[in-house]
């Protein structure tokens, strides 16, 4: 055997081409395709129309047919515009027409987010995403209720030193009963100045007291209003009831907050020092002779030097407290499932995802045609058997090939009339000649 016959012989027998089996599976699913983007968009609407139900205002009648209208709407065009990708995209082979096709796929895909995903995500997570709306908001409102409540309670650090400085002048004034400052026993000019200073700031202390009481039972009350929101929030029931008795608890842990920053009494406590420091008017001796007179002078000049002294201190302690900035608690601002969702969408993004995918699967399925359409011109649809043929196909390839049997016979016999007009002048001229085997007859 020759070498180029063995060489022929060992070649692998063709690839069998694929284009057949996959143009017929292309033909099976086209039902099933069309009943799928069917569900989609239907199951689209329906979540559209729960999310958009949650955003008109009016009647519950106005509110239902709106919300159904719009939905319908939303489902339809959604179908049709799959549709229209999946019976022409998968056709338009230019670059050019290629790309203006997936340019309106993209166009079309933000309209379908921008009218129905973000809805079917308020359908999906708006309930949650207003739970954690109001889960910020209390924590919110407990960093502010502490803030509140440690600036009230500030002024209450000031307690000891203005309890020091009462019982520190109390004592001298009873020094002095037994002539510990002046010299002399009594109670003279020094006493009654020092048992003076002692009750200012004694009653001083008591409404330092009484303030911290008055605290501690509005922070109680923020407390209970606290508890009431994240009982609110872990309930169950629908989500626009909760909302609106958070919204009621709000209103009274904001008044609650204001009354804590109002309770403090530092500003009392400074205009106190001031009035001890500024308003201090020293007494007339009352000594019984002048070298009693003297010591009493000088002792009330001490003693206003440490009223002075404590005046200051006290002033100052007042000022950290006043300088402290004051709590401006934010007003709770109810929000509907959509605006939560979106303000918070970073926090579901698996329920943005499902609803987004609804929308978008189709597309999936559009480029799945491209692919296969792609791959069927690629290789060539086969001939067609006889088997795969209806009865009008069948009828129609019979007429054409008769036609085309009809036309191919007529073409040989007006090529052999041409010929033999060609050939006639010739035959006639040699009428008149006879052939060597005729004349070897005749003889």
């Amino acid at each position: 055997m020759p070498p180029k016959m063995a060489s022929a012989s060992q070649a692998p027998p063709p690839r069998a081409s694929s284009a057949l089996p996959l143009s017929k599976a292309v033909a099976r699913l086209e039902v099933m395709l069309k009943l799928t983007t069917a569900i989609l968009a239907l199951a689209a609407g329906v979540y559209t129309y729960l999310g958009v139900r949650e955003l008109l205002n009016g009647s519950p009648a106005t509110v239902f047919f709106a919300a159904v209208i719009y939905s319908v709407a939303v489902s339809v065009g959604i179908y049709a515009f799959w549709v229209f990708m999946m019976q022409f995209m998968p056709h338009v082979t230019d670059r050019k027409g290629r790309g203006l096709m997936f340019g309106c796929m993209l166009l079309g895909s933000l309209m379908i987010v921008a009218m129905s995903s973000w809805l079917n995500a308020s359908a999906l997570a708006g309930a949650a995403a207003i739970q954690q709306h109001l889960a910020i908001t209390v924590e919110h409102y407990t960093r502010d209720l502490d803030t509140a409540n440690s600036n009230a309670i500030a002024a209450q650090g000031l307690l000891p030193d203005i309890q020091l400085a009462s019982s520190r002048f109390a004592k001298l004034a009873e020094a002095e009963r037994t002539g510990s400052l002046t010299g002399t026993a009594g109670s003279g000019t020094v006493v009654q100045l020092l048992t003076q200073l002692s009750g200012q700031l004694d009653s001083l202390g008591q409404e330092v007291q009484a303030s911290g009481k008055r605290v501690s039972a509005l922070y109680e009350q923020g407390g209970k209003s606290l508890a009431k929101m994240r009982e609110l929030i872990s309930e169950r029931g629908p989500i626009a009831a909760r909302s609106d008795a958070f919204a009621a608890e709000s209103l009274a842990l904001m008044g609650v907050i204001a009354n804590l920053q109002q309770t403090s009494v530092a500003a009392a406590v400074k205009r106190a020092a001031a009035s001890l420091s500024s308003g201090f008017i020293a007494p007339a001796a009352g000594g019984r002779n002048s070298d009693l007179a003297d010591r009493q002078i000088a002792v009330v000049g001490k003693v206003e030097s440490s009223i002075a002294v404590q005046a200051a201190s006290l002033a100052a302690a007042a000022d950290k407290i006043l300088a402290t900035p004051r709590v401006e608690p934010a007003r709770f601002q109810t929000l509907s499932s959509a605006e939560a969702v979106l303000r918070y969408a970073g926090d579901f993004i698996p329920s943005w995802a499902g609803a987004i995918s609804i929308d978008l699967m189709p597309a999936v399925l559009v480029l799945i045609l491209c692919v296969v359409h792609a791959a069927i011109r690629r290789e060539g649809l086969p001939a067609v058997n006889a088997s795969d043929m209806t009865a009008s196909q069948m009828v129609a390839a019979l007429r054409m090939a008769r036609e085309v049997e009809d036309a191919r016979r007529s073409v040989p016999s007006k090529t052999r009339t041409a010929a033999e007009r060609a050939a006639g002048p010739t035959v006639a001229s040699d009428e008149n000649v006879t052939t060597l085997s005729s004349a070897r007859h005749t003889k």
